[in-house]
């Protein structure tokens, strides 16, 4: 069986167009980590937490799938924002400029853990104090990294990116396959709904 170890709706979609037959498990742990890490390390240590944290709601048999995803810039990690101000900040340090956003994920089956980081430079345009809180208002970015959703009504704020969009959305499926295929010789497509289903 396949477990999407997260409570995320967007990785839950990017699993869904695939049309993969899988259940979600969520677990709550602390994300907190002991030391700095270097963004890419942060969100790998992060991913194999929560699938680490799965296991014991799983069979040993179950692939299980974590992400965590983290916007930076300049070294400066991006999380969640707290409120309104907090994600006023964020957006506008991201305006006229570069960032990128590192996601990463982990696959357990068995005792066997694997993980990996991908990385996408985003470009947002220049915008507007009005934009900004327009979008923070009518969205509600408080459940994003960096205060955005690329997929939704921030779209229009983005130039263009380099890499990987549903690295950007929140799991890099490309990879995550890639993962699979060299790291357990197994397709995502074996987790393919049946046709009757």
């Amino acid at each position: 069986m396949l477990i999407l170890a997260s409570g995320s709706p967007r990785r839950k979609e990017l699993l869904g167009g695939l049309s993969l037959n899988f259940r979600t498990v969520v677990s709550d742990i602390d994300e907190s980590m002991a030391e700095p890490l270097a963004p890419e390390e942060y969100v790998r240590a992060l991913a194999e937490k929560k699938a680490r944290a799965c296991t014991g709601s799983c069979s040993v048999d179950d692939y299980i799938i974590s992400a965590d995803t983290i916007v930076c810039k300049r070294g400066v990690i991006y999380g969640k924002p707290a409120g309104r101000e907090e994600a006023y900040e964020m957006l506008r340090e991201f305006s006229g400029g570069i960032h990128q956003v590192y996601t990463g994920f982990a696959v357990t089956h068995m005792e066997k853990v694997y993980s990996e980081s991908v990385c996408t430079d985003v470009v947002f345009r220049e915008l507007t104090d009005n934009e900004i809180y327009d979008y923070i208002d009518r969205e509600k970015p408080y459940d994003k990294a960096g205060a955005y959703g690329i997929q939704e009504g921030a779209g229009i704020f983005v130039q263009r990116i380099n890499g990987s969009y549903d690295n950007v959305v929140g799991l890099p499926v490309c990879a995550l396959e890639e993962a699979f295929l060299r790291e357990f010789g197994i397709s995502l497509s074996s987790f393919r709904k049946s046709a009757d289903c």
